[in-house]
């Protein structure tokens, strides 16, 4: 019995010392959770580089709404008149109000496109105070990484500002606990834009180990971009001398226009030396967001194994885009003619595939063809395009097919990824500024602040790209003969009326960059974009009636997206001010 006593004393003195030890250092609750990483392993070299490479992977928006991509399909091509939803009524109606330009705040999709841009700037911020905390990264490294971080930083707030003027400005320095003042939205932000683009321009490298990645010249263009966008034209002429005469890729190459239009938009001629800025894509990663999954129904409708994509009808260029082609002596008609009389463009629109057409016979820029698929032209590498027959509902979307960033026939299951309901998963790079882009840009700034001169040697350089013979599509039976009448020569007179050279540049924009989302943005920040989308809408509606018939852009409220309903709800009325006429 004493033994007994004494051992469970013994026993309860060792459970109370046990107490003691442990209420005084409860470490042993402080337990990882599942599939989560310490503050050690996220600012180790590899930690960084991860959480970089999550905030170039926001760029394509996976996740989220196609709308929110930075190819702008929608916000830049459709709403800027260069192609409308195409499909029919019924079919992805979220997108029916905004090329009516009647869209509201509760719009999904635009939530859906305030959403990505913000996850891309969360892991920036994140990227950057961990890089700034890392003990294991060099000085050059420390300032590549978060070079890169303010670059993208600087490309979702580029972003957010084209499309919603006015949004909440978080950096890695905001502190919530200050309330709501550092959350509020605002459209003053331009100065932390170009703070983030001029340190990536001063701290990044001319190369790097990965062609996707960022570099140096790519920032200078971007903040010369920002410039542009304000109106500072000299200072915007000056970094765009600079990175004319002295920029390059990320593998190296001299900036250059690439030889063949066409091979722009190839995916085996990616990376290229016209490419400034590109989202890169992938295949066979078992997640096809990782290729152009954003373009999934950009592809003429319902093809079979006689075109490509086998989905859905959407973007389908408008009759507009089409005839601003027109030529007349190799140049573009600058005074809208080309919407009057014989100048149109003659379209197969109520022609059934099964009945006689004739194609156009008058004189076009040779770019149409490369941008706008049209009925009796070779479509790529695959046949001639039909006409109604790959068109979902031509009463409804007219006649016309997307062009650039549909994949060769050849290509299929080598540089698209059919592994998802569709065909429809391109791996071509889409890019977000190439040179071409550089030179017209830098062609506005001549005009404002430099010399017509060089604003039309810039723009003769992109003109005589597409005049080069060698890319100009042929017809399938002979490939000796071009499939039409195609007519383009530079600007021979020199430049002496400004307003007829900064005429010349806008048109040489759309004729150049149609479809790849610039056109409504232009349009707005040049201050045009209530008469020029009115006039469009006036002309598209007397052929699209049920589609366009009644629509009205408003000057004042449709240069702007609304405020997401959403996001006013979460964070309230307080913190975030709708646009106006919203």
């Amino acid at each position: 019995m004493t033994k007994f006593l004494n051992t469970k004393k013994a026993v309860i003195v060792t459970v109370s010392l046990l107490t003691v030890a442990f209420s005084c250092k409860d470490s042993f609750l402080d337990i990882p959770a599942t599939a989560s990483l310490s503050e050690a392993q996220l600012t180790s070299k590899a930690g960084v580089e991860g959480a970089l490479i999550g905030a170039y992977s926001s760029l394509n928006a996976r996740g989220y709404s196609r709308l929110g991509a930075p190819n702008n399909w929608v916000y830049g091509s459709i709403m800027g008149g260069e192609a409308n939803k195409g499909t029919d009524p019924g079919d992805y109606t979220a997108i029916n109000p905004m090329q009516r330009y009647e869209v509201d705040a509760t719009n999904g999709d635009v939530n859906d496109t305030w959403r990505p841009k913000y996850e891309g700037i969360s892991r920036c911020n994140a990227t950057i105070r961990l890089a700034n905390v890392s003990t294991a990264l060099s000085d050059a490294d420390k300032k590549r990484i978060i070079g890169e971080a303010r670059f993208l930083r600087g490309h979702y707030y580029f972003e957010l500002k084209k499309l919603f003027n006015s949004v909440p400005y978080i950096d890695e320095t905001v502190d919530y606990g200050k309330g709501i003042e550092a959350v509020k939205n605002s459209p003053n932000f331009w100065d932390k834009i170009e703070a983030d683009f001029k340190f990536a321009m001063d701290n990044l490298p001319e190369t790097q180990s990965q062609a996707g990645r960022v570099n140096k010249w790519a920032a200078a263009t971007y903040l010369a971009k920002a410039n542009l966008f304000q109106g500072k034209f000299a200072q915007a002429k000056t970094l765009f001398d600079q990175v004319i005469s002295s920029g390059k890729t990320t593998n190296g190459k001299k900036y250059a226009l690439v030889s063949n239009f066409s091979e722009v938009f190839n995916a085996e001629n990616d990376n290229h030396e016209e490419s400034v800025f590109a989202l890169q894509s992938s295949m066979n990663t078992q997640n096809v967001n990782n290729s152009n999954w954003f373009d999934d129904l950009n592809y003429p409708y319902n093809t079979g194994t006689n075109g490509p994509g086998n989905c859905c009808g959407f973007f389908q260029p408008s009759f507009s885009l089409a005839n601003a082609y027109r030529t007349k002596d190799g140049l573009p008609l600058l005074d809208g003619s080309y919407n009057s009389g014989a100048n149109q463009l003659k379209h197969d629109y109520g022609v059934e595939s099964s009945a006689p057409f004739t194609e156009d016979a008058g004189p076009v820029d040779p770019r149409l063809d490369f941008t706008v698929g049209r009925r009796g032209i070779p479509y790529l590498d695959w046949t001639e395009h039909p006409g109604k027959d790959w068109i979902r509902s031509q009463v409804y979307a007219g006649p016309y097919s997307p062009k650039k960033f549909v994949y060769y026939k050849r290509q299929e299951n080598t540089l698209t990824d059919g592994s998802s309901w569709t065909r429809g998963y391109a791996t071509m790079n889409f890019n977000i500024i190439r040179f071409a882009d550089v030179l017209l840009m830098a062609a506005e700034a001549e005009i404002e602040a430099g010399s017509l001169e060089k604003a039309r040697e810039y723009t003769n350089m992109v003109r005589g790209r597409a005049a080069n013979k060698a890319s100009w599509v042929t017809e399938n039976s002979d490939k000796s003969k071009f499939a039409a009448n195609y007519n383009i020569a530079t600007y021979s007179a020199p430049w002496t009326d400004k307003a007829v050279a900064r005429s010349a540049v806008r048109m040489e924009r759309m004729l150049e960059l149609a479809q790849e989302g610039h056109r409504f943005f232009d349009l707005v920040r040049w201050g045009i974009a209530e008469t020029e989308l009115n006039n469009y809408l006036a002309y598209e509606s007397k052929i699209l009636v049920a589609k366009f018939g009644g629509a009205k852009f408003t000057k004042g409220k449709n240069e702007y997206l609304p405020i997401p309903q959403p996001q006013i709800d979460v964070q309230g009325k307080d913190i975030l001010t709708q646009n106006p006429g919203y």
